[in-house]
């Protein structure tokens, strides 16, 4: 009964928001293989590109995203950034994620979201969190946008100069008491 209840007020919740005009998932117009794909296959891509989202995966893994949210075309997401990520780890680059699940199998795919401990910035620590379901949906959508862009640079070790454009990540001393103070929203001193 109380399963049936559940369903009810979802149901209800569902014909009142679309009743009222709310769009929870912005509509988009189908990518060529959403047209032919099998209605389980379209949800798996729908989950994962809602995944991708709601992830914040294209502000580093999309040219020009973090720049201008939202304006950057489907076609041109997750193509890597060579815009390299300084700190003490040395400098890391974001994936080309498309070119990275044509080269592994699903089942491969999955292991390394769930195991891989990388360098910053990529947050590893809430990836391999990911439910397999989920992690698997994101491979697929990944997949259907197909392969497209080249590698980014390679992982570039601390102490050696990166060759291409960087943000650095490096603590500044300059001035960093009153910094930390105000993003601990401390009061200042008298």
């Amino acid at each position: 009964m109380k399963e049936l209840m559940r369903v009810g007020l979802c149901l209800g919740a569902g014909v009142l928001l679309g009743a009222a005009g709310v769009n929870l998932m912005e509509e988009k117009e189908p990518l060529p293989a959403e047209k032919t794909a099998p209605p389980a296959a379209v949800n798996e891509i729908a989950r994962g590109r809602y995944l991708v989202q709601v992830g914040g995966c294209n502000d580093c893994h999309t040219p020009g995203f973090m720049q201008a949210p939202g304006q950057v075309p489907e076609h041109e997401w997750m193509t890597g950034v060579p815009l390299g990520w300084r700190g003490p780890w040395g400098t890391t680059y974001a994936s080309n994620l498309r070119k990275r699940v044509h080269e592994m199998s699903e089942d491969e795919w999955v292991a390394l979201l769930r195991v891989r401990k990388d360098m910053p910035p990529m947050p590893w620590y809430s990836v391999n969190s990911l439910a397999e379901p989920d992690a698997r949906a994101l491979y697929r959508y990944l997949h259907h946008l197909g392969n497209k862009g080249e590698h980014v640079p390679a992982y570039v070790p601390p102490g050696q100069e990166p060759t291409t454009p960087y943000l650095s990540m490096d603590v500044q001393f300059a001035g960093a008491g009153a910094a930390v103070k105000e993003l601990r929203m401390e009061q200042p001193s008298p």
